[in-house]
């Protein structure tokens, strides 16, 4: 089980990780979190219809990471569409935020409620199916940001980022693209079984 996901009987899957992993994807999860930045307190007198129509942004986030994460609807450059884009983008964008920081934080509380049994020891991390879905979008969602900053952008330069010499000051975040990557696929591969 060390180092990949594994089915649990009832759905679910369950994946050991040592100390420095758990510290490593908290760390990274939280990133994402400042990253994608704070939600919108419910204001429990408001109206709950007003946060139906809600709006958000309509121009694309400057930063490319969060370009990546919230990308335009349409590609195309024609006047119809970018207005048709930040149309999209005004009504889809606070929701879209809003799960991947609930799928951020999932992450965080279920590393959190770890224990293991010694600093050498692993602990064993079993989620539900629900939690499984989060973790799917937090390890997709800091894959593609990872990838962002390290202007990673077809799968067959990935290829290049295994021959990074270990003098090169991307090769730690290279090495957590490739392990998110191949955590990401180990959870799909026991959720799709």
């Amino acid at each position: 089980m060390a180092g990949h996901f594994e089915a649990v009987p009832g759905g679910g899957a369950a994946v050991a990780l040592d100390e420095v992993e758990v510290s490593i994807l908290r760390s990274l999860a939280v990133q994402l979190l400042e990253l994608v930045g704070p939600g919108d307190e419910p204001d429990a007198d408001a109206d709950p219809l007003a946060a139906l129509f809600a709006e958000g942004p309509s121009e694309p986030p400057s930063d490319p990471a969060l370009r990546r994460l919230f990308p335009d609807a349409y590609a195309d450059d024609s006047e119809e569409l970018r207005a048709a884009a930040a149309d999209f983008r005004r009504f889809t964008e606070n929701d879209l935020r809003a799960r991947k920081r609930e799928d951020a934080l999932a992450v965080v509380r279920a590393l959190d409620g770890l224990t293991s049994e010694g600093p050498e020891e692993s602990a064993v991390l079993k989620l539900t199916p629900d939690e499984s879905r989060s973790w799917l979008g937090t390890l997709n969602d800091l894959r593609l940001t990872i990838a962002t900053r390290l202007d990673i952008t077809e799968d067959e330069e990935s290829e290049r980022l295994y021959r990074l010499p270990d003098s090169d000051p991307r090769k730690p975040m290279v090495m957590a693209y490739l392990w998110l990557g191949a955590l990401q696929e180990s959870l799909v591969e026991t959720l799709m079984s």
